[in-house]
C-alpha cells in the first residue's frame, strides 16, 4: 500500500511546490507517484506542464462534489508522474467545506480508495492553516517540511509543529514529521548557517542531509511547464533533488526494516 506525504509549511515562498514537483519527477523513474495539487494557486499543476485554465479534472470535484479520486487523475505530465490538478476554483472549497459533515476527512476518504495503486502520494498544501491543509494532514501518513534557513521560517516551523500536535491528538494519530528540508540555501549567509545548525541540534535525524541551493534554473523551470530535471538536468537544483530522492528512498527502506 502506498504512503501519503503532505508537503506543508504555513509560511509561503519556501520552495514547497518546487520540492513537490521536483521530488516527484526525480522519483517517477523508479516509483509510481501521484501528486495532488491542493493549493488554489495551481502552481504545481502549471509546473507539471498542465494549463490550470483548461482543466476539467480538479481536486475541487473531489472535495465539493464527492467524485472519485481516480476520475480526477491526469496521467500525462512533463515529470512522468500522475497528478490531480487544481486551479482557483479550489478557493471556493475553503468556505464550502464548512457545510459538510466530516469535512476534514473528505480528501482522506478519496485517496484511501486509490492508495494501493501508487508507491507514494504527495500533497502540495497551500501556505496557510485552513480546511484544505487540515484535509491534507488528515489524509497523510507523514509530513515533509520545506523551509528556508532564516529567522521567520523558524517561527513558522514552531507554529506548524503545534498544528501537527493538535491534528495528531484530535484527528490523525499516526501523523508525524517525515523530514525537514533546507531549501533555497545560500551558504555564504551567516544566518543561514546558524539556523541550519539550530535545526540539526533540535530535530537531529529529521533533517535531510541533502540541501537544496538557491538556483536560477529551479526558478525558471516552472515557467516552461517542466521540473528542473527535464529543463536542465545538469543544473545544481536538479542534481540536488536527485540526491534528495536517493536519500528519501534510503530512509523509507530503513523505516520499513525497523517496522
Amino acid at each position: 500500500m502506498g504512503k501519503i506525504i503532505a508537503f506543508a509549511n504555513q509560511k509561503g515562498g519556501v520552495g514547497k511546490t518546487t520540492t513537490c514537483v521536483n521530488l516527484s519527477a526525480s522519483l517517477a523513474t523508479q516509483k509510481k507517484i501521484l501528486l495532488v495539487d491542493l493549493d488554489p494557486q495551481g502552481n504545481a499543476t502549471m509546473a507539471s506542464g498542465i494549463s490550470k485554465f483548461d482543466i476539467e479534472k480538479n481536486v475541487y470535484n473531489i472535495l465539493m462534489e464527492g467524485t472519485k479520486a481516480e476520475d480526477e487523475i491526469l496521467t500525462e505530465t512533463t515529470g512522468g508522474y500522475h497528478i490531480i490538478p487544481t486551479n482557483s476554483d479550489l478557493t471556493a472549497a475553503e468556505v464550502g467545506l464548512m457545510n459538510f459533515y466530516a469535512r476534514e476527512s473528505r480528501l482522506k476518504k478519496a485517496l484511501d480508495e486509490i492508495k494501493n495503486r501508487y508507491d507514494f502520494i504527495f500533497i502540495d498544501c497551500p501556505p496557510a492553516l485552513n480546511l484544505l491543509t487540515v484535509n491534507a494532514l488528515c489524509a497523510a501518513d507523514s509530513i515533509i517540511v520545506p523551509m528556508q534557513c532564516e529567522y521567520f521560517s523558524l517561527e513558522g516551523l514552531s507554529a506548524l509543529t503545534d498544528t501537527i500536535k493538535q491534528i495528531k491528538e484530535n484527528i490523525n494519530e499516526k501523523l508525524k514529521i517525515e523530514g525537514i528540508l533546507r531549501t533555497m540555501f545560500d551558504g555564504r549567509a551567516r544566518l543561514a548557517t546558524e539556523v541550519s545548525d539550530d535545526l540539526i541540534e533540535h530535530f537531529k535525524d529529521k533533517i535531510y542531509k541533502t540541501i537544496i541551493p538557491r538556483n536560477i534554473k529551479l526558478a525558471e523551470a516552472p515557467s516552461y511547464g517542466k521540473p528542473a530535471l527535464y529543463y536542465d538536468k545538469s543544473c545544481l537544483g536538479a542534481k540536488a533533488y536527485l540526491a534528495l530522492a536517493g536519500e528519501f528512498l534510503n530512509n523509507q527502506e530503513k523505516n520499513n526494516s525497523i517496522n
